[in-house]
């Protein structure tokens, strides 16, 4: 079994937040994208989806094939993204936890291109029993130097937190902006909802795309984290919902959307049935996104769109 109980002095505060990235730069194709968007499930239920097909076919002579906003949220990932080599910052791999995500879109994000990311230390938080990091990523065009997106990562490091006093926890934050990162589900109806299964291969399918943690694919791994077998990457579902939210508010048009924020509440299994319920206010769609077959709530979250996109 993985070791839990990592000394206090595993995490050095100020060292982890004077840490100081390297800019990393990659390409993707148009074949990342398109297998990004069946790695979420585009066209999973029907190839001729009208609405989806833009995804993972030149429809109609179009020249580029369309880009979901949350293939996006691969640009932090695409080099990995280097806690290890932080100084400071001692923690088990096999019990780190996707927390949260946060998106803004500045352009449409083209279907082939070169990029270079630019991270930063966003947050620092003791929580006792785990620690908490969150990573800035800006991601700029590498021919133009446009900026592209920005995402911020928010990490829980199981077993590695205590580095500071009970009475006086340790917490550091930036603030880029002044989006909320929480959301209250509203108590009526919602606008819309919609359901969508996963298949038992999604993980494997979704891991392609650049995330390889073992634990979405080896049962061994996923056993020591506490699973019952290997659970599907919180980006995925995110992925999912937000194609839901295009797809019933967007007109199945992925440049509508400007901002996004997701937080993981509770793992999903490859297989089983995302049902996604949203509320739309304004140019706001709030959303939660629950497991059908145990009623229970895995994300939670809203999407911003640009002001005339709401249909």
């Amino acid at each position: 079994m993985a070791n839990t109980n990592l000394s206090a002095s595993a995490i050095d505060p100020e060292l982890v937040i004077s840490h100081k990235f390297s800019e990393t730069s990659f390409s993707y194709t148009e074949r990342d994208v398109a297998l990004y968007a069946l790695g979420v499930g585009a066209c999973a239920e029907d190839a001729m989806d009208e609405k989806e097909l833009n995804y993972v076919y030149n429809k109609n002579g179009q020249k580029f094939i369309k880009v979901l906003p949350t293939f996006s949220a691969l640009f932090p990932f695409a080099k990995g993204l280097g806690l290890e080599g932080i100084r400071g910052l001692q923690f088990d791999p096999r019990l780190l936890l996707h927390g949260q995500q946060y998106i803004e879109i500045y352009r449409p994000l083209p279907s082939n291109s070169s990029i270079v990311n630019k991270a930063t230390i966003a947050g620092l938080h003791d929580k006792g029993k785990a620690t908490i990091i969150e990573i800035e990523t800006r991601s700029y065009l590498k021919e133009s130097g446009e900026a592209l997106c920005m995402n911020r990562s928010t990490i829980y490091l199981r077993g590695s937190g205590g580095f500071s006093s009970s009475s006086h926890p340790y917490s550091y934050k930036t603030y880029p902006n002044d989006q909320p990162s929480h959301v209250s589900i509203p108590k009526y109806q919602p606008t819309a909802v919609y359901e969508n299964p996963t298949q038992p291969s999604q993980a494997l399918l979704y891991r392609l795309s650049g995330d390889y943690n073992p634990l979405h694919s080896d049962p061994m791994v996923a056993q020591v984290a506490g699973f019952t077998r290997p659970i599907l990457h919180g980006l995925c579902t995110m992925g999912f919902a937000v194609r839901a939210i295009i797809k019933s508010f967007c007109n199945g048009e992925p440049t509508a959307v400007k901002n996004i924020f997701g937080r993981f509440l509770l793992h999903v299994y490859p297989g089983e049935t995302l049902v996604t319920e949203m509320w739309l206010d304004g140019p706001r769609v709030i959303y939660q996104t629950k497991v059908k077959e145990r009623n229970r709530t895995v994300l939670s979250g809203y999407v911003i769109l640009k002001q005339n996109s709401s249909l």
